[in-house]
């Protein structure tokens, strides 16, 4: 890493210190001399890695290997979709399944790379606002550096995830608002107390450990990217985070100008991204009154909007929403086609897909990744939980079974 730079005004900063934003209010990335790394970094190096994000070791901003913070993230999964029921006309299909990760969604990257940062330039407090995976996987992360995390959810955070934060000793608050409100808190609490803000590209790690998610596309791919990625989005930390990392192995030499055609989804009941894209919009306006069971797809307004909208445009991209209903049969479908439960965030990439098929702009015989960015057991109360109960004394009990 050589130096922090704006995303917004093209400043640089240096990345011996802490900080948040740029002073202009943009998000800073870290950046590195892939220049000098051209030709002596090569793509086969990773290959005796170790089967975690820091595999990419030397793209990554963390300078000391003893303030690494792993719980063996990253390098997950990626399957070929198994063509039975409504997935048979696809040809080309992967799902790349982030469930495995450490609290068992795409969240332990961002914090892993976030956390390590944090313990190497000396903080020892954290805050952040949460709609639920990125609070456990911060407290998680905090735990094994020996840090301290507070964090800010929504009062409606399914139970699990905020008991998995207090296990993890997090100091947890919930708040009668969404993730914008706890956002505030959070970033008060940092001014007034000293915590470090670890909020959604509000500092410039978390990035860097989701764009692994883009070189391991790449890699699993055979080093030749899809014609589509089809992601969640929320935060959108992960889809600009890609974005990022396909630069960056073209730079490398890894790849060649190849990009894939990135699609944003929402749900109905929340999404800037989709509006503001329709519109021609720089960036998204707020969006009143959110609603959607994926808690991850809760997020009225972006902070990095205007980096997803210019990745959604860059990359002849698309955003669509789908409603509860249509994210949550699709959960279903995949888990009982692909033995794969995804989180409900997971499910609208696969119902936005047959969505863009049925209208036309994607083919099913196109080579298509979905994202499924987390573990549907992380929201047990979406989940189906009637079944006939038998008794075992009655002779005639099995002939009730189907």
């Amino acid at each position: 890493m050589t130096n922090l730079e704006c995303t917004r005004c093209g400043a640089t900063h240096s990345p011996a210190t802490l900080i948040n934003l740029c002073t202009c209010g943009g998000i800073l990335y870290p950046r590195y001399d892939l220049a000098g790394l051209r030709g002596k970094y090569d793509r086969n190096e990773v290959k005796d890695g170790p089967a975690t994000l820091w595999r990419y070791r030397r793209v990554l901003p963390v300078r000391d290997e003893a303030n690494v913070i792993s719980l063996g993230e990253g390098f997950t999964p990626i399957f070929p979709a198994r063509r039975r029921g409504p997935f048979q006309p696809y040809t080309d299909l992967f799902i790349k399944d982030e469930g495995p990760n450490p609290t068992a969604s795409f969240k332990a990257r961002g914090m892993s790379s976030a956390i390590s940062m944090a313990k190497e330039l000396g903080a020892r407090e954290v805050a952040l606002p949460s709609a639920g995976n990125a609070g456990s996987a911060a407290a998680a992360y905090a735990a094994a550096a020996g840090l301290t995390a507070y964090v800010f959810m929504p009062d409606d955070t399914p139970t699990l995830i905020v008991s998995e934060c207090i296990a993890y000793g997090a100091r947890v608050y919930l708040v009668k608002g969404l993730i914008n409100v706890c956002g505030k808190l959070a970033a008060a609490g940092a001014k007034a107390r000293g915590w470090f803000d670890l909020s959604t590209l509000k500092e410039p790690y978390r990035v860097e450990g989701k764009k692994t998610m883009g070189y391991e596309v790449a890699e699993q791919l055979g080093w030749e990217l899809p014609d589509w990625i089809f992601y969640p989005t929320g935060g959108g930390t992960g889809l600009v985070g890609m974005w990022k990392a396909f630069a960056e192995m073209e730079a490398l030499g890894w790849i060649g100008r190849k990009r894939p055609r990135m699609v944003a989804i929402q749900a109905i009941g929340c999404q800037p991204i989709v509006k503001a894209f329709a519109e021609g919009r720089s960036d998204s306006v707020l969006h009143e009154n959110a609603h959607t069971v994926a808690s991850g797809l809760r997020v009225p307004k972006a902070l990095g909007d205007y980096l997803i909208l210019q990745v959604l445009r860059e990359s002849r991209g698309l955003a669509i929403a789908v409603t509860d209903e249509e994210l949550l049969r699709a959960q279903r479908e995949i888990a009982e086609t692909q033995g794969i439960l995804p989180c409900p965030e997971g499910g609208a990439t696969w119902a936005a897909l047959q969505k863009l098929v049925a209208e036309g702009p994607v083919k099913p015989t196109e080579r298509i990744v979905l994202f499924n960015t987390g573990s549907g057991l992380k929201y047990p109360e979406l989940l189906p939980r009637e079944a006939p109960v038998l008794d075992p004394n009655d002779p005639k009990a099995l002939d009730t079974v189907a």
